[in-house]
């Protein structure tokens, strides 16, 4: 059966707040520049194989630090792996940013995910800035943050950027 994606509502708030608290921890998530988000309450995108919940993505749109509009990924979790459920919400949420005039997509995921970082650069963003020890920070605001996973310390945030447009036109 193929994956199917929609925007998520105001229903769907029991399924994001129980799917961010298992993945996260909780429904609060430490994102770029040290912020603390509730991402339950961001707009998102859910997939679903068929009546099956298989993926969530979160984002918030924001003036961006090099100018223009640009749309961050806060949170993106594939409950199938290897069915299509990252890049099914990841066009969801592209979709969206290029109606809403971004100018570029965002995220940042931390040194120790290195199966994100080769997904995310297949999709097509590029590493534009790696911000050493900015997990430290994170941890700060969310102290619940692990130190390691699979071994490898968990201290740097890298930032991924992928232009939704040809701004030299």
């Amino acid at each position: 059966m193929a994956i199917s994606v929609r925007a998520a509502g105001p229903a769907d708030l029991p399924l994001v707040t129980r799917a961010l608290a298992g993945s996260w921890g909780s429904t609060l998530v430490a994102f770029g520049r040290g912020e603390l988000v509730d991402a339950a309450a961001l707009p998102g995108f859910l997939a679903f194989d068929g009546d099956e919940p298989a993926g969530l993505v979160t984002y918030s749109e924001r003036d961006g630090a090099a100018g223009g509009r640009e749309v961050e990924v806060v949170t993106l979790d594939a409950w199938l792996p290897g069915r299509g459920v990252g890049r099914a919400l990841l066009d969801a949420v592209r979709g969206e940013a290029a109606r809403r005039g971004a100018d570029r997509l965002t995220l940042i995921t931390t040194n120790d995910n290195t199966h994100a970082l080769r997904f995310y650069q297949r999709y097509g963003f590029d590493l534009v800035a790696l911000r050493r020890h900015g997990v430290d920070a994170a941890r700060r605001l969310k102290p619940g943050i692990p130190t390691e996973a699979d071994g490898i310390p968990i201290r740097h945030e890298l930032e991924l950027q992928m232009p939704l447009a040809d701004r030299r036109r």
